[in-house]
């Protein structure tokens, strides 16, 4: 039951008070360009959600299964990238072939993903979290893909209020984003400390 616990603060650390957009600046290029439209954020947050889950286990499993063994941790980048690669691999063939035109509307941002320093950043951090339980690396991964899908679809919420409202011209587009953007990151800066 304990370890149950454990693991349902880590999955709602992940997502809310160390959200890796908000508190660790991961991920923003995705986040501030795809956020224009919430069905296209939820689109790339599902996508990422999905990269990070499958790279987090899967570099994991590399990480405790072959490189830790044989000594090989010097090649953990490339092991890492390598495996995040494969997976925005298939989730672009998978949209090209069930999805068009939301992989259409992506353009270059779904190729990128495999440069989103948000999923290599998670699975470094599972290995200096210390991270020894294939249950635990899962659920984290998982958590960071759902924090960044909120942190997208909030941000692409505010952002279609945004075009019925009355921002002055010199705020309008980058500028108005930009301050949005700090003042939700204040905003869930405020969970800090509430979950280790």
């Amino acid at each position: 039951m304990e370890t149950f616990y454990l693991i349902i603060m880590g999955f709602l650390s992940i997502v809310i008070v160390n959200n890796l957009v908000f508190t660790k600046f991961l991920g923003t290029c995705p986040y501030l360009g795809v956020s224009g439209r919430l069905d296209m954020a939820l689109g790339m947050g599902l996508a990422v959600t999905f990269v990070i889950t499958i790279a987090g286990v899967m570099t994991w499993l590399i990480d405790h299964l072959v490189l830790m063994p044989y000594n090989l941790e010097i090649t953990r980048y490339v092991c890492y990238i390598l495996v995040i690669a494969g997976a925005v691999q298939l989730v672009e063939m998978y949209l090209r072939k069930f999805f068009p035109p939301l992989y259409e509307s992506f353009g270059i941002f779904l190729p990128l993903i495999t440069t989103n320093c948000a999923i290599l950043g998670l699975c470094l951090f599972l290995f200096f979290w210390n991270v020894n339980n294939f249950i635990e690396a899962t659920v984290l991964s998982f958590g960071a893909g759902i924090g960044f899908t909120l942190a997208i679809c909030i941000m692409a919420g505010i952002r279609e209020q945004m075009n019925f409202s009355d921002v002055p011209d010199c705020l309008k587009g980058a500028p108005i984003t930009l301050i949005t953007a700090g003042i939700l990151t204040l905003a869930f800066m405020g969970f800090a400390g509430m979950i280790k």
